[in-house]
């Protein structure tokens, strides 16, 4: 079973817009309300994919009280800790072929009390559990090294964590001891872990840079290129990824759906080839559908068979 952790999850409001009228009145006819955060994503996909899971993280309030119900109505196995404050709403207004404009609350702020509860609660839901995702930012309240303390967790009972984070989080994670066994940064988030430049056309800079030794203990680094795929590093293995050329019809949770793909292809044993092409395949079905941490599994060998994988 697959533990998939969202610490802020959120209600994600999805406005499509033909155009978005600056200091004026745009009015939306159609609306989605789902259950988000990144990690909620990444647990659709799962579902989607015919992989056991069970999702958990903070919630709280009346929002929190929705997604429950929004997830017993698709049969999403879930144990939250329950607290006091209002879980988020998040907006992404798609408008202008192609544009997306987000709105982001923060979320609620968690106690000390609470941070060392749900800790106990990681630790129990860890029984049973191969693998586990860490998806998005962290609630306010919590420490920088908050995911460390859970990868750390994780890593005694032998269970490995995907970590999907970004900024000082994703630094400190990196820089821990306890290292997670595959982290998903962008270009800019690389530069951030090894301060310095990277040219992603430049195999030979890119296998130096990713020699940097902050990534010792990582066994997969992958760097999402969006349209152009990616470059992947298991243990001393280089790879690069292409993909085919599709109509996008909405991008966002297609990072979360990658995440999910390799966590599937991971969990059942999969070659190195196969999780890069699982995760990459995923990523690129959430992109063709108009809902966000959506896939069609229909689509599945169709896109699979399009994703290059070479060693370089």
């Amino acid at each position: 079973m697959i533990l998939t952790v969202t610490l802020n999850p959120s209600i994600d409001v999805s406005y499509p817009l033909e155009h978005l009228t600056i200091d004026g009145v745009s009015r939306v006819n159609e609306v989605s309300k789902t259950p988000g955060g990144k990690g909620l994503n990444v647990s659709r996909v799962l579902q989607q994919l015919g992989t056991d899971l069970v999702t958990t993280g903070f919630i709280g309030g009346h929002f929190g009280e929705f997604i429950k119900q929004e997830l017993n109505a698709i049969n999403l196995k879930h144990d939250y800790l329950d607290i006091d404050g209002e879980t988020r709403t998040c907006i992404a207004i798609l408008h202008d072929n192609g544009k997306q404009t987000e709105i982001l609350e923060s979320g609620p702020k968690i106690t000390a009390e609470q941070a060392t509860e749900f800790k106990e609660k990681f630790k129990q839901l860890l029984e049973g559990v191969t693998l586990v995702t860490l998806s998005g930012s962290l609630p306010k309240g919590l420490n920088t090294d908050y995911y460390a303390e859970l990868i750390d967790i994780a890593r005694q009972k032998d269970v490995k964590v995907l970590l999907d984070t970004s900024g000082k989080t994703l630094e400190t994670s990196v820089n821990s001891d306890s290292k997670p066994y595959l982290i998903k940064p962008n270009e800019e988030e690389i530069k951030a872990i090894i301060h310095d430049d990277i040219d992603l056309t430049n195999l030979a800079d890119v296998k130096e840079k990713l020699s940097n030794d902050s990534f010792h203990g990582i066994d997969w680094v992958v760097i999402s290129m969006g349209k152009d795929g990616a470059i992947a590093k298991h243990q001393d293995t280089f790879y690069r990824v292409t993909i085919p050329t599709i109509q996008a019809v909405n991008p966002v949770g297609s990072g979360d759906s990658t995440i999910a793909g390799f966590a599937k292809a991971i969990n059942d044993n999969g070659s190195n080839e196969e999780i890069l092409k699982t995760g990459m395949t995923a990523g690129i079905l959430n992109t063709m559908s108009p809902k966000t941490g959506d896939v069609d599994p229909e689509k599945f060998d169709e896109i699979y068979t399009q994703v290059n994988v070479q060693i370089f």
